[in-house]
């Protein structure tokens, strides 16, 4: 198994939306939005890259469980820190009030849903040699 790098102390805060409610958002603003004004999509959903790596982790050793003779016996404990690159933002925030309030719009899925959706697809699809070389936070 490789080691899963999370930057700095991952304390890095980043809003999450499902790609779905992405395209959505999209939608609302081709099918709805004033000509000119600027529409921030956002899921209204800030986590620690920490915390979400941490997530997907538990949820890879319920869908796929480690060998039974790896000595490691969860996918967290191949979470590694690495160096921050420099001038790395802490904290991306999106404010898309704007959506809901002129558009009547916001994301159809919680954060959890389609985390759970998303790793699912993964996992699904592709063998763990595979994924191993996607970057997740």
């Amino acid at each position: 198994q490789k080691p899963i790098p999370v930057y700095g102390d991952g304390t890095n805060i980043r809003d999450w939306l499902y790609v779905r409610d992405h395209c959505s958002g999209i939608d609302a603003v081709i099918r709805k939005g004033r000509l000119g004004e600027c529409y921030n999509i956002g899921g209204i959903n800030e986590w620690r890259n920490i915390d979400i790596c941490r997530l997907i982790c538990r949820l890879m050793d319920e869908l796929r469980p480690l060998d039974n003779q790896s000595p490691i016996t969860s996918y967290e404990s191949l979470i590694t820190f690495v160096k921050d690159r420099p001038g790395h933002d802490w904290r991306y925030a999106i404010d898309a009030t704007k959506m809901n309030e002129e558009l009547g719009w916001a994301p159809a899925e919680t954060f959890e849903t389609g985390i759970s959706k998303t790793v699912s697809w993964y996992a699904s699809r592709y063998n763990p040699d595979q994924i191993q070389g996607i970057g997740i936070v």
